[in-house]
């Protein structure tokens, strides 16, 4: 099972202490985290997930795999700048939003679109009647409850 975590490359030191939660607790149940694969919320996600033994793939903007945080197991390398968001989005089973900037937003729209559900934790406020009616994005005020809100979506078990 993978999951998409998904956040700004400027987090703010709450957004990276909020992310490193997230992939510790998806690296405690051997969930494979997705990420953009830079700094901020992706590289804190990455941090925290390796910390718990989990495995990290970072789906990178440019041709250099070098450039991945180094908390990246797996560098995918695209050449497809922002547009690689579609990749970040569809690779996981559900996505995680940990606070964000534009390409967040976008991240969470393909992930919506692609039926994927989306716990958003301190990110984007989106009006729900607005949203088609197969799209599943939930709100989480902790780590903990954004992993188990996104897990019993996808079907995953305690």
């Amino acid at each position: 099972m993978a999951v998409s975590v998904i956040g700004a490359g400027d987090a703010t030191a709450e957004e990276t202490a909020l992310a490193e939660e997230v992939g510790r607790l998806l690296g405690e149940r051997g969930v494979v985290v997705v990420c953009g694969g830079l700094g901020g919320v992706m590289e804190a996600v990455c941090r925290g997930a390796q910390s718990a033994g989990g495995l990290t793939v970072g789906i990178l903007p440019g041709y250099d795999r070098r450039s991945a945080n180094p908390w990246t197991d797996v560098a995918i390398v695209t050449g497809l700048a922002e547009a690689r968001n579609v990749i970040v989005a569809a690779s996981g089973d559900g996505c995680i939003a940990v606070g964000g900037s534009l390409g967040t937003l976008s991240e969470m729209a393909i992930a919506l679109k692609l039926g994927r559900p989306v716990v958003a934790l301190r990110s984007w406020k989106l009006d729900a009647d607005r949203l088609p009616s197969h799209a599943r994005l939930t709100v989480a005020d902790t780590p903990a409850q954004a992993v188990e809100l996104l897990l019993q979506q996808i079907g995953a078990r305690a």
